[in-house]
């Protein structure tokens, strides 16, 4: 058995999985949550979540991957062939369900880069961004034919991640996450102090952002216990739990390795850097609200809307700079968006190459060219529905129920015991017994809950307005796609020295 690849560096490991969990969501979602649910307050189940639900999972998927050795199927099968399936299904929902639209938004940030040297999108953002750039269709039905900048930068992004993802991990991600994220800190930090020099920053970020609406956060109202399933499901989604990422990034530690440490370092630097940007969001908004003399939630938006329509209208209405800073925002968002991309991209090919033994670059040449190929869809002019209802459904079901079953599998199969114990003898910060109780019994329920209120709005009314039938369609054919592909997958025998766990002593050493 070919000998597994390591980190070469605990830096290069911390910086891509942290670098996995910073994405686009991070940037246009968490600024826009706190500022709906309570502002400053937000922070307080923004927190709890982290601790409850964030930490717990992450030490689970990296327990699973270290201890193990292997991809998120073949650590399933090892403990319990019966969950192989699980295994699966987590990388290949990621895959199939995110990658493929990600990979066309990070091509509208490739555009929008172009873009800024002229600002090139005009005085009216809004329908510029939907009218000439997206071309939107009526629906998720009319494809409407392909949009050809769109689909140059989609395929720009697949090239990108074939070459960064084709060489072993120590000399591609790691090397890539080295240049990545110091670039993106320093980017982000820029567009920080940029904003909070323009007027009416700093009014906007202390009445909006960090003032605290204490009511909004009262988990004994329907509306705020609505607050907190928000700030457990964004805790989630933000550290890329339930893609099959971290257990894959955490098979190429050493023997001797911080998990706990590891996973503290990981969670706590992730929702820093989202709380950090947001100053950059609010102060920016907050200036060009006053320079348009409308009030603020009129200005602020979330998702797409606030990258691609307010922050060039808010562009438009800065005294000087316009192109340097469009050009900085948009850099940030492609190197936020491809230090996500090749994590998703590399979990599906790990589990490809530990099932089939195939050879890495053969893997990931295929792996990119169905990638690209598959993300076609989404530069049609149909692709933003399209992207919208597939996000909508494998965020909310497709990735919170590979996470509920991690805490079942490594809680009550595995046994957390078993997994505290190989976290103490792994090295470094000793894993406390609370963690068993979390993960056998409160981390999975609170997921419950996220589950239920998620099917619970599912039910009172169609999703963004979208038809009963695009919504089966496209978002629940997605994830039944997925699971077919799954369980085809799992039909394939694993040869018997691969479900064997490995035990190299050469391994014998901490990270440095």
């Amino acid at each position: 058995m070919a000998k597994r690849s390591l980190w070469g560096s605990k830096a290069g490991f911390l910086l891509a999985a942290i670098g996995s969990a910073v994405g686009l969501g991070n940037i246009w979602r968490f600024g826009y949550m706190a500022y709906e649910n309570g502002g400053g307050a937000f922070l307080v189940p923004y927190a709890v979540a982290l601790v409850l639900a964030g930490i717990p999972l992450m030490i689970v998927e990296y327990v699973l991957g270290h201890r193990e050795k292997a991809s998120p199927p073949l650590a399933f099968a090892r403990i319990d062939r019966r969950w192989e399936t699980i295994g699966w299904w987590m990388p290949v929902v990621a895959f199939f369900g995110i990658t493929l639209f990600y990979a066309a938004v990070i091509g509208w940030c490739m555009n929008y880069f172009v873009f800024s040297f002229t600002q090139a999108w005009g005085a009216d953002t809004g329908a510029f961004f939907i009218q000439e750039f997206l071309q939107r269709s009526e629906g998720p039905f009319q494809l409407g034919g392909i949009r050809w900048p769109i689909l140059a930068g989609t395929v720009l992004t697949w090239v990108i991640s074939w070459a960064i993802c084709y060489r072993e991990i120590n000399h591609g991600i790691e090397k890539a996450s080295m240049i990545f994220m110091p670039l993106l800190v320093v980017l982000t930090l820029i567009l920080v102090g940029w904003s909070l020099r323009l007027e009416g920053a700093w009014e906007a970020i202390k009445t909006h952002y960090l003032s605290a609406d204490w009511v909004k956060i009262n988990p004994l109202t329907l509306a705020g216990s609505k607050v907190w399933v928000a700030a457990f499901g964004q805790i989630f989604f933000t550290l890329s739990l339930g893609f099959g990422i971290m257990i894959t990034y955490a098979s190429y530690l050493p023997k001797k390795t911080d998990i706990v440490g590891n996973a503290l370092i990981t969670s706590v630097l992730n929702c820093l850097y989202s709380f950090i940007t947001g100053f950059a969001v609010f102060g920016t908004i907050g200036f060009m609200a006053l320079s348009k003399g409308v009030p603020f939630d009129e200005a602020i938006t979330a998702g797409a809307g606030l990258a691609f329509v307010v922050y060039p209208e808010a562009i438009n209405q800065l005294p000087s700079g316009q192109t340097i800073f469009g050009l900085l925002f948009f850099l940030m968002l492609i190197m936020a968006g491809l230090s996500s991309a090749i994590s998703l991209v590399e979990a599906f090919c790990c589990s490809l190459i530990d099932k089939f033994s195939f050879s890495r670059k053969k893997t990931v040449s295929v792996v990119c060219l169905i990638g690209c190929l598959g993300s076609v869809i989404f530069t049609t002019r149909a692709g933003a529905h399209i992207l919208d209802i597939v996000d909508h459904f494998v965020n909310n079901y497709g990735l919170v129920t590979g996470g509920i079953v991690e805490c079942l599998l490594v809680g009550w199969v595995l046994k957390a015991s078993m997994a505290r114990k190989h976290v103490d003898q792994a090295g470094g910060v000793k894993l406390h017994k609370v963690w068993e109780v979390l993960i056998k019994f409160i981390t999975p329920a609170i997921l419950i809950v996220v589950i239920g209120f998620a099917l619970c709005s599912e039910f009172s009314e169609n999703y963004e307005g979208f038809s009963t039938r695009a919504l089966l369609f496209v978002g629940v054919g997605w994830l039944l796609a997925a699971l077919v592909i799954s369980l085809l997958l799992m039909r394939f025998p694993w040869k018997e020295s691969k479900l064997a766990r490995d035990h190299e002593p050469e391994e014998d050493h901490l990270l440095v």
